[in-house]
């Protein structure tokens, strides 16, 4: 088994006390120029590396921040992470991204996995609707910020998009293009995040002056491209098919844009189709998609911040003010929805 090279090594090679290792590594401007450049020489023929870990408990403190979000194969997650992971980078840390993959079970276990490692905060978008992970989460005195979810309820910060206002953006554009009759491909009904955007569509039906019964709800098991295509299937085999359907997500409007492709609908001729997050292949989808747009990259950005000020006052006797950030979506119009009815 290989030797793990230790500081008493570099120490030895250099013929140098242990100290002064540990101030050429942590303190560098206390060490004289010729002892610091013959304990990198020793460093760097070695192939020292610091244990951080070990750093890490001496001091109490990460240099890791959490980020748990519901699917990274959905492109506005990958978004929301390049924003965090640009805030953590200016302040000095690192990132360590986990997948929920939307799982209550396996958001459990990464909430434990970062307790372990004493991570120095966490940021994340919940799985489990019934809080149980959370409230499991708050014995460990980790801070966290929720990411793409309100706080309903909780002393935690959060950063969201309006969900019911895009709702509403998503539906009343349909309406004012004249469609009448609009499906719902909702994705798991546990996520308020699909909650909120159907409350928002039953809003602009109703300032439309249409009720209810004017919303046909595809429910699916997951957020992604095979639901969507699921989905459309099932939009297909109705016999009094919607002339137009608004996504809970673009990767499910991407699913139902291709089950029509399959079978000869015209988009946006015979079905209109709105999606949300405008992620990136919405413009370069073979019928350009409208989408309603969350700033992603903001939110990510917006929610390291918020955690990053939590922890800088950990310890001092300032307290930090929690706050909830609600950022509002904007439409994008494409070519999907733009037929004239």
């Amino acid at each position: 088994m290989a030797h793990s090279v230790g500081i008493k090594d570099v120490a030895r090679a250099a013929g140098v006390s242990v100290g002064t290792v540990s101030n050429v590594i942590n303190r560098p401007d206390t060490v004289a120029t010729e002892t610091r450049a013959r304990v990198l020489s020793a460093i760097d023929r070695l192939g020292y590396v610091r244990s951080e870990s070990a750093r890490q408990l001496r001091a109490g403190r990460s240099r890791i921040m959490g980020l748990l979000v519901l699917d990274m194969g959905n492109p506005f997650f990958v978004d929301v992470a390049r924003g965090a992971e640009r805030a953590a980078r200016d302040a000095g840390l690192g990132v360590m991204v986990c997948n929920s993959a939307q799982n209550p079970g396996e958001e459990a276990e990464y909430l434990s996995l970062f307790a372990e490692q004493r991570v120095r905060g966490v940021l994340l978008t919940p799985a489990d609707a019934t809080g149980r992970n959370i409230e499991g989460f708050r014995r460990h005195n980790i801070p966290f910020v929720l990411v793409d979810r309100v706080a309903e309820g909780t002393t935690e910060c959060s950063v969201s998009v309006d969900d019911v206002a895009g709702g509403a953006l998503a539906v009343r554009h349909l309406v004012d293009a004249g469609h009448r009759s609009i499906a719902y491909v909702s994705g798991p009904p546990g996520l308020n995040q699909v909650r909120d955007r159907r409350t928002g569509a039953l809003n602009a039906l109703a300032e439309a002056g249409l009720g209810e019964g004017a919303l046909r709800e595809l429910p699916t098991e997951r957020l992604d491209v095979a639901a969507g295509r699921d989905a459309g299937a099932r939009l297909l085999g109705l016999a009094d098919r919607p002339t137009a359907v608004f996504c809970a997500n673009d990767l499910l409007a991407l699913g139902v844009l291709q089950a029509m492709y399959a079978a000869g609908v015209g988009v946006p001729d015979d079905l209109a189709i709105v999606g949300y997050d405008d992620i990136e292949f919405a413009a370069a989808a073979a019928v350009p998609l409208t989408s309603v747009r969350q700033p992603a990259v903001t939110m990510g950005a917006m929610a390291a911040e918020l955690l990053l000020e939590e922890t800088e006052l950990e310890g001092t006797d300032r307290t930090h003010a929690h706050r909830r950030v609600v950022l509002q979506p904007e439409l994008v119009v494409r070519r999907s929805s733009l037929a004239a009815r």
